[in-house]
């Protein structure tokens, strides 16, 4: 198993269920996550998530730059978007 499939699957596991919260954005003075239009670090931010919102996985993630990327959607709207998974938890 590479190192990629051991992180996606302890993540993985910790998303089961659906439902999640955007609970932390570790970097002082940002009380909110970026939503990305692609899973990558460079990818255009086009919204903003505070800190606390519930947000529903849909079952696609991606390891790109380092990082497990979900994506996500906020409930009742439209957007889909991608958020870094360790800023994603229950």
């Amino acid at each position: 198993m590479t190192d990629m499939n051991r992180i996606n699957a302890q993540e993985l596991e910790q998303v089961t269920g659906g439902q999640m919260n955007v609970v932390n954005n570790p970097h002082e003075g940002y009380p909110y996550v970026n939503c990305r239009k692609e899973p990558s670090l460079s990818a255009e931010s086009f919204f903003t998530i505070p800190n606390g919102t519930e947000v529903f996985p849909t079952g696609r993630v991606v390891y790109n730059d380092g990082i497990n990327w979900y994506e996500i959607n906020l409930a009742g709207a439209y957007d889909y978007g991608w958020v870094a998974g360790h800023l994603i938890g229950r």
